[in-house]
């Protein structure tokens, strides 16, 4: 037995700090009670890329448009004009973050960022993981005795240094 679907809304705090467009689509996200999951199916991209989208920092494509507006319900040219420029990324919140789950994340790279930074150097040399070229997901793993986990995979393009 499945437990009850939670659907990610849009917190009240962030609307001044995001596109236009990302209220009108978490509002008819929440209408349809859609996951992130379920709209990635239907748009043939990542739930975390969705995301990105509903909170401007990811461009859509014309052919992301048309299906977030067939799937939600919301018209086809607001939705292409509102989405037409090019993402803003990185305002969504205060730096460092006061969310809890965000602040968590940005805590991981604080504490164990220099060690990710050795490991990979190790294994690839000098250079860093692209977030441009770039792609993730988020599995949940539940272990023998019922607690769940959480698995974040970041998988980036390799760009070593250049000399100059």
């Amino acid at each position: 037995m499945t437990g009850p679907t939670n659907i990610a809304t849009l917190d009240s705090s962030l609307v001044d700090r995001l596109p236009a467009y990302s209220k009108t689509l978490f509002d008819a996200k929440a209408t349809g009670k859609l996951t992130f999951e379920e709209i990635a199916r239907e748009l043939g991209r990542g739930e975390v890329a969705v995301a990105a989208l509903f909170y401007g920092q990811a461009q859509a494509s014309a052919e992301d448009v048309d299906k977030l507006s067939r799937l939600l319900k919301v018209p086809r040219e607001s939705l292409a004009a509102a989405m037409s420029g090019f993402p803003d990324r990185g305002r969504a919140g205060p730096m460092p973050p006061v969310e809890p789950l965000i602040y968590r994340l940005y805590e991981i790279v604080q504490n164990y960022g220099y060690s990710f930074k050795a490991v990979l150097n190790e294994k690839f040399g000098d250079g860093i993981m692209s977030a441009i070229a770039f792609s993730s997901k988020v599995e949940k793993e539940v272990d023998q005795d019922g607690v769940a986990w959480v698995n974040i995979t970041l998988r980036g393009k390799w760009l070593p240094y250049s000399r100059f």
